[in-house]
């Protein structure tokens, strides 16, 4: 199978997991996606989501993994990070390297206060100890787009937030279509997973976070904001801050060295 690409379903409370693995190695990396997660799950797609990965391959096996499919309302990023530690149970992955994106992240700083034995390194992308000002104001807007079924301009929104004016010069071209493509039969999960957010503060906790710690965020980053980065760097304990200049919330798909920087921290 073409890079060991997998895809897996993990039961759990009646409904199930999506996650999908690719790579040979002994050693495990987990992924966790952002808020985007709750519009589509990764499941499915092992084949398309492998290729930015392939430096690990040799040396790790690489896991990403969305959030139940089915989310009650009122769910929290600590049950989502038990959920998390639950399913790599079910997959028999007793330790790894965690890498979080935005919300992700989020999810990812949880599972490392509340399972230290599991989490043997921790990459905090683009992400915050606790909702902000910005985030809130984003995350809202988000709610109230998706609450009234206005896709495109959720995704348009998205995207004028996420990434420089330079990148959306092309991207712009797309936003005809973005009402077409990708509309979820309906936005409970990605409403759960955005409340979850709102609900987030974990400022008292992350102090407890004892692993190796790699933060990199973006200096125009306007959905949490380079600040929340610096705030991570500030509030665990011998963590390393790398802040990209001029990308945005982004800067893990455009920065050209982004999984470079992530392998040689693992590695180091």
């Amino acid at each position: 199978m073409l890079w060991n690409a997998r895809n897996h379903r993990v039961p759990m409370d009646g409904t199930e997991m999506e996650a999908v693995s690719f790579g040979y190695g002994k050693r495990h990396l987990v992924l966790l996606p952002g808020l985007s997660d709750g519009l589509a799950t990764v499941g499915g797609k092992a084949l398309l989501l492998a290729p930015p990965y392939r430096m690990f391959f040799e040396k790790y096996t690489v896991w990403m993994f969305s959030r139940k499919n089915f989310l009650p309302e009122g769910v929290s990023i600590r049950e989502m990070a038990r959920d998390q530690a639950r399913a790599m149970d079910q997959l028999g992955i007793e330790r790894a390297a965690v890498m979080g994106v935005s919300e992700g992240g989020m999810i990812a700083q949880m599972l490392a206060v509340l399972y230290p034995e599991r989490t043997e390194k921790l990459i905090l992308a683009v992400t915050a100890p606790c909702v902000n000002g910005i985030s809130r104001a984003c995350v809202r807007r988000w709610i109230g787009l998706a609450e009234e079924g206005r896709h495109r301009e959720l995704m348009i929104d998205t995207a004028e937030n996420s990434y420089p004016p330079a990148y959306l010069k092309t991207y712009r071209k797309l936003y005809p279509f973005l009402g077409r493509i990708g509309r979820p039969r309906d936005y409970r999960r990605f409403l759960a997973n955005a409340e979850a957010i709102l609900a987030f503060d974990a400022r008292e906790e992350i102090g407890r976070i004892a692993c190796p710690t790699l933060i990199l965020g973006g200096e125009e980053d306007h959905i949490v904001g380079a600040e929340a980065s610096r705030e991570l760097h500030e509030r665990i304990p011998g963590s390393a801050l790398h802040l990209y200049s001029g990308l945005g919330h982004a800067a893990y798909e455009e920065a050209g060295d982004f999984n470079a920087r992530v392998f040689a921290f693992l590695e180091s």
